[in-house]
């Protein structure tokens, strides 16, 4: 069983919608997903299931939860977990508007849109701190690896939180403390090696966890008003190598708390099971 081909595509796209919807009609829920599997081909829709409608539909995998809400040394980490999350992605703004409404439309009444964010891919693949983001990610053969569940069911798993940037306060710090805050110095991306504890490298490198704890990067930033920021996604074969990551950027394992958020905090949190594609269509229902 193949996983969804939008996750592995390199480099994300130039424009993307992130489309959150919540479950209104359970008893519409068969004919919507079979619909969804005919419209999301898993490369330019990208489609994950939430818990709740894999408990609606009695057959949940193993490694899918709720996306839990943490709280530590006064750092907030929120969970707005929803049933059905859509990464759409295109050249064009205009074009995916209308795909947004083709999906809308085919997924009522059993799934309501409550959240659409419009990103957008910045210089090469850099997030607005003007940093090169997913430097680290697995490539090729390894990506695959990755990001396909080992279980039963088969596909990916898709971590999924916006950020808010203080990109003001960030920009007024001395270059260095840019660069210590992310641990790479923005002039050559390079990684710098007596950077201080609290560094996001540091706090992230994933082959310092145990088991080692790869995803696969695909975020984009997102501007929403005088709000700007990233939306933050990374794939893997399950939750928990992004859950032990997170866990430490925030200090439950040894006090330190990442730099990151000194000038951005997540005000959004998810967690969806990303179905595999076989034969073309979203393989949704499994054994």
């Amino acid at each position: 069983m193949k996983c969804q081909q939008g996750i592995l595509i390199e480099p994300v796209p130039a424009v993307a919608r992130h489309v959150f919807y919540t479950l209104a009609d359970v008893a519409d829920l068969p004919r919507a997903l079979a619909a969804l599997a005919e419209l999301a081909d898993g490369e330019a829709v990208v489609a994950g299931l939430g818990i709740g409608v894999m408990q609606a539909l009695g057959k949940s995998p193993a490694s899918l939860r709720m996306f839990p809400a943490l709280s530590h040394q006064g750092i907030n980490i929120p969970s707005t977990q929803q049933a059905l999350w859509l990464w759409l992605r295109g050249d064009d703004r205009g074009e995916l508007l209308f795909r947004t409404m083709e999906l809308d439309k085919a997924l009522a009444p059993a799934f309501k849109p409550v959240q659409v964010t419009d990103a957008f891919r910045y210089l090469s693949g850099h997030d607005l701190s003007g940093y090169e983001d997913g430097t680290e990610n697995p490539v090729d053969d390894e990506a695959v690896a990755v990001v396909t569940a080992t279980g039963a069911e088969g596909g990916s798993y898709a971590a999924i939180q916006h950020w808010e940037h203080d990109l003001g306060y960030f920009k007024s710090l001395p270059q260095q403390d840019q660069d210590h805050i992310i641990g790479r110095r923005l002039s050559d991306n390079e990684e710098i090696e007596d950077a201080p504890e609290f560094a996001h490298v540091k706090r992230t490198a994933m082959e310092d966890f145990e088991p080692e704890a790869f995803v696969v990067r695909r975020s984009m930033p997102y501007i929403d008003g005088d709000v700007a920021g990233l939306v933050f996604l990374a794939f893997g074969e399950s939750l928990d190598q992004f859950e032990v990551q997170l866990r430490r950027m925030i200090g439950l394992d040894d006090e330190i708390v990442d730099g990151l958020f000194r000038f951005s905090r997540p005000v959004t949190g998810g967690y969806y099971w990303c179905p595999p594609v076989v034969n073309g269509k979203l393989k949704i229902h499994f054994q």
